[in-house]
């Protein structure tokens, strides 16, 4: 399928492949390039959520913890 690269280098995903994706509006994707087959890849970007209790105390454990997910994020090790 081919899409058009606009003068800002945005490219328009397809209907149809987002819909298989679940992708919508606000949604992030993963972009790399694969140098082996010289391809991009788009993945769909699923965070999980941690949630917690309003009013409950958060130990060190749970600070750390926290700060282990987003660094395994920021570093790309999902």
């Amino acid at each position: 399928m081919k899409v058009k690269i606009t003068r800002n280098f945005q490219v328009t995903i397809p209907v149809e492949i987002r819909e298989r994706l679940g992708i919508r509006i606000g949604d992030y994707v993963d972009i790399t390039y694969d140098e082996k087959e010289g391809v991009i890849i788009i993945r769909p970007y699923r965070r999980k959520w941690t949630t917690y209790e309003l009013g409950r105390k958060l130990t060190p454990e749970d600070i750390e913890e926290v700060i282990r997910e987003v660094s395994n994020e920021v570093t790309g090790n999902y």
